[in-house]
């Protein structure tokens, strides 16, 4: 099962620390002009890759890594650069240029590993997979903004096809066309009627379709948003991973019923806005 994002999380892709960063003279030649929030510390990375992948293996998923090439800093969020569906996965197109030899390469590895690659998108078409998340097995939710243009969002529903229903959600400008915004920024699910969101940025639109849904949500506190309280990954229904912090998004979520799991992310997660979901490519997931 691939077309979940709370189904029982039994196979994942990362990148490690060591394969993205490549060294620290490396990170302080690019971080400024990939918009990190500060130079990651190597060494600090690197152990808090490996104590990642060890608290996915004590949860009971298999991590495959990503060879350890030097395609850029930002290939160690690995959710961006594909989506997998249950005909295959899909290569992205990526919204930000420097990016743009990740999606090819999640291609060579995908066969390696034995998935089957359904389609890309091409062209002008951009989608990153950050700005898609499956709200249920027949319906995806993709956020239109800076990094997943209209152009990719018609590719992508025709690769989907007529059984997969795609929720168009507009991205606010926020802090600007360089920022690193996602709607997998504003929206983890939890569970199959859970939702972590934050509020203050969902379209009236889509949070009224949420809640037609039955979707009950857990709020993220406007302090604890800019600190990435709302990227969570659901390694089961109602089990999530977070990065340690948002002690208040925390507590909401374990009063909503989620036992909660946290790492260490200051260098991999906090000085590149991206959390556990942005680390992770679900390979494959329990049917719900």
């Amino acid at each position: 099962m691939y077309q979940s994002d709370v189904g029982r999380l039994r196979r994942v892709l990362l990148k490690h620390a060591r394969g993205a960063f490549v060294n620290q003279e490396r990170i302080n030649a690019q971080w400024q002009n990939l918009n990190y929030e500060g130079p990651p510390d190597f060494q600090r990375a690197c152990a808090e890759s490996d104590a990642l992948a060890g608290l996915l293996e004590g949860l009971g998923v298999v991590v495959e890594w990503m060879p350890e090439e030097d395609i850029g800093m930002d290939s160690l969020y690995v959710r961006d650069a594909s989506l997998v569906t249950n005909s295959g996965a899909v290569l992205c197109r990526m919204g930000k240029h420097a990016r743009a030899h990740e999606p090819a390469r999640q291609g060579l590895e995908y066969a390696e590993l034995g998935i089957y690659v359904a389609g890309q998108i091409e062209g002008n078409g951009t989608v990153e997979g950050g700005d898609a998340t499956w709200l249920s097995s027949g319906c995806l939710a993709v956020g239109r903004g800076y990094r997943t243009n209209q152009d990719g969002i018609d590719q992508l529903r025709a690769l989907l096809g007529e059984d997969v229903e795609l929720i168009e959600v507009p991205l606010p400008h926020w802090k600007g066309t360089g920022d690193v915004f996602h709607l997998m920024s504003m929206v983890s699910p939890l569970a199959e009627d859970l939702l972590l969101v934050y509020s203050p940025l969902l379209p009236v639109p889509f949070r009224e379709t949420l809640v037609d849904r039955g979707f009950s949500l857990v709020e993220v506190p406007t302090a604890e948003f800019e600190s990435m309280g709302c990227n969570v990954l659901a390694v089961a229904p109602r089990v999530a991973l977070a990065v340690k912090g948002n002690p208040e998004t925390r507590r909401r979520m374990e009063a909503a019923g989620v036992e909660v799991h946290s790492y260490h992310g200051t260098e991999i997660s906090l000085k590149g806005c991206g959390g556990p979901t942005c680390l992770t490519r679900t390979l494959e997931r329990n049917a719900v």
